[in-house]
């Protein structure tokens, strides 16, 4: 089950060119992307009314997109406009056109009502561009499905123990419980770590790692490394303090299929000498850490399917992932679903 009001993320910007057709898959939708001459952004169902011929195969004809199967011609808006050998187009020969807008970086899809596509609702990420803030991009693709890949991004204990390595975790990300906080469209998590191993020069530092999770399944994280002894100092609140460094990192989670996922990632540091460097470094400890995750997730995606009635046992780490799920599964129940499945809870 997906939420189908909302803006998922279809990849970014500088995946879409004047020249290609883009197909991909967004909550099993088969949808084909391309930009006009102006620029602006398309999205269509990538199926022709015809005989369902992939419109992604077909070509553009200025800002119309005609089938290569059997010609039919369609204008951005979805409609058909020429049939070879037809006099008479009935108005049911269209296909379905989705909301496009992009933003920071990102191609967002709208595939649910498209009289509620209300751009406010896309979360406020940090583009590419962004001049305060200098960030490294990459992506993977899951096969899992979405909400095995949102838990993992909702609950950061397992640092503890699956990166170890990549990001030189200790045990407090496991043992020390964060302060979550309940969003409109979304949850926050707050918490400190401290004496951890800095991932810039090896030196003991606590980190303070602050991040929203919005619907549909978009990370906006805030890291913040200070002196040992600075979370104890602050008794665990917000730091009011300038740190030694900041990153952020903006991360968003598409469902292609029920269990399929495509997983979008940016992260760097404040913009400033020698923020080009530390960036690629970052992005290069993210891929390491992130294609673990890919491993385990993709692994708990085979045991869910080999034991689909097994029940799991949650713990008190599992809070946030919780209640994300408990806000997904109502605007699903919103929409008329008549059932709201979670995954993992």
């Amino acid at each position: 089950m997906f939420v189908r009001n909302a803006w998922y993320v279809a990849g970014w910007s500088s995946q879409f060119n004047a020249q290609e057709l883009v197909a991909c898959s967004i909550l099993s939708e088969p949808i084909v992307l391309y930009r006009k001459r102006d620029n602006s952004l398309v999205a269509l169902e990538d199926r022709c009314v015809h005989r369902f011929a992939p419109l992604s195969l077909g070509c553009r004809e200025g800002d119309d997109l005609r089938c290569r199967y059997h010609g039919l011609k369609f204008a951005p808006s979805g409609k058909c406009i020429e049939s070879p050998g037809e006099r008479l187009i009935p108005a049911s020969a269209r296909v379905r056109s989705f909301p496009v807008i992009e933003r920071h970086s990102w191609v967002w899809i709208w595939p649910g009502d498209p009289a509620r596509a209300d751009p406010a609702l896309i979360p406020a990420a940090i583009g590419l561009d962004h001049p305060e803030w200098t960030l490294k991009a990459g992506q993977f693709d899951y096969a899992a499905g979405y909400r095995l890949v949102n838990d993992n991004l909702l609950d950061f204990s397992h640092v503890s123990y699956l990166h170890q390595s990549s990001f030189r975790a200790n045990n407090q990300w496991a043992c020390k419980r964060p302060a979550v906080t309940l969003l409109p469209r979304g949850v926050r998590v707050q918490r400190w770590v401290e004496n951890m191993t800095s991932l810039r020069n090896g030196a003991a530092v606590d980190n303070w790692c602050f991040y929203d999770f919005l619907v549909p399944g978009v990370l906006l994280l805030l890291g913040r490394i200070y002196p040992v002894g600075t979370a104890a100092s602050c008794q665990y609140e917000q730091p009011t303090t300038a740190p030694l460094s900041e990153t952020f990192s903006c991360q968003a989670v598409t469902p292609l299929t029920e269990t399929t996922s495509r997983y979008f990632f940016s992260w760097g540091p404040r913009s400033g000498e020698g923020a080009a460097a530390t960036a690629e470094a970052l992005l290069n400890i993210a891929r390491e850490a992130f294609a673990e995750d890919k491993t385990m997730v993709e692994a708990q995606q085979k045991n869910i399917l080999r034991s689909p009635n097994a029940q799991i046992m949650p713990t008190s780490s599992d809070r946030a992932a919780m209640a994300f799920q408990t806000l997904m599964d109502r605007l699903i129940r919103a929409e008329g679903w008549t059932e709201a499945v979670g995954t993992v809870m």
